[in-house]
């Protein structure tokens, strides 16, 4: 089972209510997966700021001293907004480096996401609630991958939601199930690559991060994975200013797109597309197996 839902806005026409949009499929979708769910935003960040997103492993820590130990590494100046069991670290700093010493000192505490544009929020329990807790509805920017959990592969726990995302403003929702991603875990380690979970996912948002890290644009790194993930698998992937959408060759995974000249989305199923606004005059396709379908926002 599991949900996965995309939206890419192409056009600013609907950008004020990206959060709201993703509000109402991640909704349509939440029956494939009550355990727990996940949701990216992107597009309303400054550039020149990076923001941290993480999430409480039990007992909400103190933010504001992370905060100033984040400062310490930094040489920034790093502010903090808490929001329920998350927060979000905001510096000029070097957001990588802020990642890994997270990472490797703080135990009470997962690393989401980090980039100039992304946001990452994860809950357990029903997805719609994620909406509500995080304030989805009122989120702006330019496009979102969000993802409903039937846990089948490991504990239902919030950070063993997706999206995951190991590389800057680059996050992916996966589903169905890779079978070599413990040798390539171990491999991306050896690269520099860090994870926090077991999950297999993790390991195809790092391969994707990596390709990308080393110089691949997200088609090219895409066109790699066919050859070197092996498994079955719908993946949906946003980065700073693109969406991508595969399906492995045998493509067992449901999956739909539609597109109109303001957005493409696409979903596990057609009902969450269905209530965008100009979905009447939309094209509607399956995507095919194998094939790399990209999109990004006009310079």
């Amino acid at each position: 089972m599991c949900g996965i839902v995309g939206l890419f806005l192409k056009t600013p026409t609907h950008r004020e209510d990206l959060g709201r949009l993703t509000a109402d499929m991640i909704h349509e979708v939440r029956d494939r997966g009550r355990d727990s769910a996940g949701v990216a935003t992107f597009g309303s960040g400054d550039n020149a700021t990076t923001r941290i997103t993480v999430l409480a492993d039990g007992p909400q820590p103190d933010w504001n001293a992370t905060a100033t130990a984040l400062e310490a590494l930094l040489a920034a100046e790093v502010s903090v907004r808490p929001l329920h069991d998350h927060a979000v670290f905001e510096t000029t700093g070097d957001g990588r480096a802020a990642r890994q010493w997270l990472i490797d000192h703080m135990a009470d505490i997962e690393v989401l996401s980090y980039g100039s544009q992304i946001e990452l929020y994860k809950s357990v329990g029903d997805p719609d609630l994620l909406a509500t807790r995080y304030g989805l509805a009122t989120r702006t920017g330019t496009h979102a991958v969000a993802h409903t959990r039937m846990a089948t592969e490991s504990a239902v726990t919030a950070n063993g939601s997706h999206p995951f995302s190991t590389g800057s403003d680059t996050c992916l929702v996966h589903n169905g199930s890779l079978s070599n991603h413990n040798q390539l875990r171990l491999r991306l380690e050896q690269r520099g690559e860090s994870f926090q979970t077991l999950n297999d996912s993790e390991v195809a948002a790092g391969y994707v991060s990596w390709r990308l890290g080393s110089g691949d644009s997200l088609e090219q790194a895409l066109q790699r994975a066919l050859t070197d993930l092996d498994g079955f698998y719908t993946f949906a992937i946003g980065t700073v200013d693109g969406f991508a959408i595969l399906r492995d060759p045998i493509s067992c995974k449901p999956a739909v797109v539609a597109e109109t000249d303001d957005w493409v989305a696409m979903s596990s199923e057609y009902r969450a597309i269905a209530r965008l606004p100009g979905v009447a005059d939309a094209e509607v396709w399956e995507p095919e197996p194998a094939r790399v379908y990209t999109w990004s926002l006009a310079a």
